[in-house]
């Protein structure tokens, strides 16, 4: 067996760490680097891991994948100083944690050998089998393409995961382990890689867990990105916590010993855990109900794990007979299941001392799934990794993902539609006949037609919600009845992208509409071919698509229909097509009466002039386009930002997060790469600066405002203007119009506001 090589002095970090249960605050005591001794031992008792939970595993797989491992890792460390090798060992142990086969352990130790050493996937292939290489392969970044912009490469490799887990699972809990093993050492890299990687985590990684019904690992992502992507944030919910946990946990056990008691008098097999909830989790209840910390009632959790479905219920009913039900507040996951599985009992009840907690009841099989997920029944007996038809069901949902993105090419748009794939909070509505459609928060009835069927969708013209006609617009609620009326030949309303909430039907209407505008387009470029061919006498019958396929090439495009659309959308004039046709007839110049509007390049669709106050915002290539900044969102530099050409007014900008973007690009012909200019032109040499709306909620207290302000001043900014309410809470709401240069200087802002004594939230608004 191969051995580590390498032994690197210690080094001590303070960095604070996030603990595996998402409670401990403090930082970790610095520990020594491991040596080659303490290395090989850990390795070794992987191995032993391995036997226990597969007594039939084949270890000699992992052996040899460890041997290739130490030897082209050789010589490499990672930013902490620790050898490489220890990177691997660690998110193969996350593996061996989740009692995976020898095959994906052997992956996860071989998964950075083709990115980051000379090895290449064909000799993974050749030595270790196809199944591994296909893991290997699928969780390798792809670095080899050039992308324009992060974003690109940032969706071309989440895309490239995606493709690779349809076949085999495998490959995303390998990530999955490889970003936790990143995320509890990313102290060691630079602060702005740091915010970068832990928003990723959240935005993407932490959301697919949850998907996968991986709790445990969903959890921890969730809580280390946390401390990095708003540690202001962190520490308030953490200290929070800590100062009231010796209280919570004290509570905690004596309903311990009061369940486990009266669970044995009453014959229910049953065993009884507590937590506190996690900070993550505390912080999004916070920012998503707009409540204080002392609101948080299910701060405190107790779980009952039973040995079967008919002793949940017995245990459910014991359990409000012990203490007062909290209404409103009892949720059956169980009859119910979650999109990812999850299945429980959840309900929330009052102690005769005023604490009220949640409880959640499940069986044993239930508690695996809610917290391993998909690992949890992802067995592979067969030699060739086949699923039974139970785990080929569970993986429905990743092939529908699949299958709607690939109708994407922009990756933003992309990303966008992923993230509330992944991360939906669910309604839960019937058929007439029963069937459960599970739908997202704020769906309607078109989001519902959908989600039966494409066509369904398509040829909905109304519906009935607990038999009663309802608009098309109406939010759908948990418990719904809900029957889609359709007719045949009725085509989807560009009006649907205002109020569809669900990924799968936006993007069905968009390709429908994208379809249905290609095939205008190719019928009005074909009129005005036909228009140009009379005006110069040139029979049409001497013109067929096989001439017009002859030329595409010269115009850019590679079919007919192809050049014909580009002839509708004006991209390019009819004159230009017949001069290529026929050049001996129709060889004169075009007159400038023939161009009309909507016939020139999307660059003349705009005046080519500059307008005050846009001179640091320029279109991509050009620095003659009239452009301004979007009203709804006011973007400012440093943001990410999208241009979307305007009709007659020029082209507007907006920020990558407004939520007017999403229903403005359907038309992908009207988008447009912009950029801030490099070099800034305010007055006298000075960055321009732009005006922004920061919401404050706070104590009403005596000085505040003057601290407030303070905070700003100290920014070397002015305030526009500030506006003081007060909410039925008795909490101030101050609202400060200021003057930021960029995104760096409104973060520096919002940062100290938000560490001022009795400031519970603030946010920028984009409107001003």
């Amino acid at each position: 067996m191969a051995t580590v090589r390498q032994t690197v002095p210690a080094e001590k970090s303070g960095a604070p760490v996030a603990s595996r249960d998402g409670t401990q605050i403090l930082a970790p005591k610095a520990q020594e680097r491991p040596t080659e001794h303490a290395i090989n031992e850990r390795f070794d008792a992987l191995l032993r891991r391995v036997q226990a939970n597969r007594p039939n595993e084949d270890i000699s797989l992992i052996r040899k994948a460890w041997e290739f491992c130490v030897s082209h890792h050789e010589g490499q460390t990672r930013l902490s100083g620790d050898p490489y090798i220890v990177h691997p060992l660690e998110v193969a142990e996350v593996l061996v944690e989740m009692k995976l086969d020898a095959t994906a352990i052997a992956a996860a130790l071989l998964h950075d050998a083709v990115e980051d050493t000379q090895a290449t996937s064909q000799e993974i292939g050749e030595r270790f089998g196809d199944q591994v290489a296909h893991i290997v392969e699928g969780v390798t970044k792809i670095d080899k393409i050039q992308f324009a912009n992060r974003e690109d490469r940032q969706a071309e490799n989440v895309r490239k995961m995606l493709l690779a887990m349809v076949s085999d699972v495998r490959v995303v809990l390998i990530k999955l382990a490889d970003r936790l093993n990143n995320m509890r050492t990313l102290q060691h890299l630079k602060p702005d890689r740091q915010e970068a990687i832990a928003r990723e985590t959240l935005d993407i990684y932490a959301p697919l867990a949850h998907r996968l019904g991986m709790g445990k690992v969903r959890g921890e992502l969730e809580d280390l990105a946390f401390r990095y992507t708003d540690p202001v944030s962190f520490e308030r919910v953490a200290a929070a916590v800590e100062a009231r946990r010796m209280e919570g946990e004290q509570f905690l056990r004596s309903v311990e010993d009061t369940l486990v008691e009266q669970l044995r008098e009453n014959g229910i097999q049953a065993r009884v855990e507590w937590r506190i909830k996690r900070l993550y989790s505390i912080y999004q209840k916070i920012e998503r109900q707009n409540i204080s910390f002392d609101q948080v009632y299910d701060l405190l959790a107790v779980r009952v794990i039973t040995q079967d479905i008919a002793s949940c219920y017995a245990a459910f009913g014991l359990i409000h007979t012990l203490w007062r039900p909290v209404p409103g507040r009892i949720k059956d996951f169980i009859a119910i299941p979650r999109a990812n599985r999850y299945q429980s009992l959840h309900t929330t009840v009052m102690s005769a001392s005023g604490h009220q907690f949640e409880v959640q009841i499940r069986t044993e099989e239930m508690h695996r799934i809610a917290e391993e997920g998909i690992a949890a029944h992802w067995k592979y007996k067969a030699s060739d990794g086949t699923l039974s038809a139970r785990d080929e069901e569970r993986l429905n949902w990743i092939r529908q993902l699949v299958e709607w993105q690939k109708e994407m090419t922009d990756p933003n748009e992309f990303l966008s539609s992923l993230k509330m794939d992944l991360y939906p909070d669910e309604v839960y509505t019937f058929t007439p006949k029963g069937k459960v459609v599970v739908v997202p928060a704020g769906a309607t009835p078109v989001d519902f037609a959908y989600t039966i069927h494409t066509e369904v969708g398509h040829t909905c013209v109304g519906a009935k919600i607990n038999s009663r006609m309802a608009p098309l617009r109406t939010k759908l609620r948990t418990g719904d009845i809900v029957e889609i009326v359709t007719q045949k030949d009725h085509k989807p309303s560009r009006d649907w992208l205002t109020f569809v909430k669900s990924p799968r039907a936006r993007n069905k209407i968009k390709h429908w509409l994208n379809e249905d505008q290609r095939l205008r387009a190719v019928e009005i470029g074909r009129k005005l071919l036909e228009r140009e061919a009379r005006k110069f006498k040139v029979p049409m019958s001497q013109i067929d698509d096989r001439d017009l396929g002859r030329i595409a090439n010269e115009f850019g495009v590679a079919t007919a229909a192809d050049l014909l659309a580009t002839l509708g959308q004006g991209k390019h004039t009819a004159h230009q097509v017949l001069n290529k046709l026929a050049p001996g007839i129709a060889s004169q110049p075009e007159t400038p009466a023939e161009t009309k509007p909507g016939e020139g390049g999307m660059t003349d669709a705009v005046r080519k002039l500059h307008i005050r106050g846009s001179e640091s915002l320029q279109v991509e290539g050009q620095n003659d386009l009239l452009v301004y900044r979007a009203r709804c969102c006011n973007p400012i530099r440093g943001e990410e930002i999208v241009g979307y050409v305007t009709r007659g007014k020029g082209v507007a900008v907006h920020a990558r997060s407004c939520p007017n973007v999403q229903n403005l690009l359907y038309e992908s012909d009207r988008r447009i790469n912009v950029e801030w200019s490099r070099v800034a032109d305010g007055a006298e040499g000075q960055a321009p600066r732009y005006p922004v709306k920061i919401i404050v909620i706070c104590e009403d207290r005596t000085g505040m405002l003057k601290e407030l302000t303070a905070v700003i001043s100290d920014q070397n900014t002015d305030i526009r203007g500030v506006e003081l309410r007060r909410d039925e809470g008795g909490e101030a709401i101050i609202e400060f119009v200021v003057e930021a240069e960029d995104m760096r200087h409104l973060n520096r802002m919002v940062l100290g506001l938000r560490r001022v004594e009795g400031v519970r939230r603030v946010e920028r608004t984009q409107k001003v």
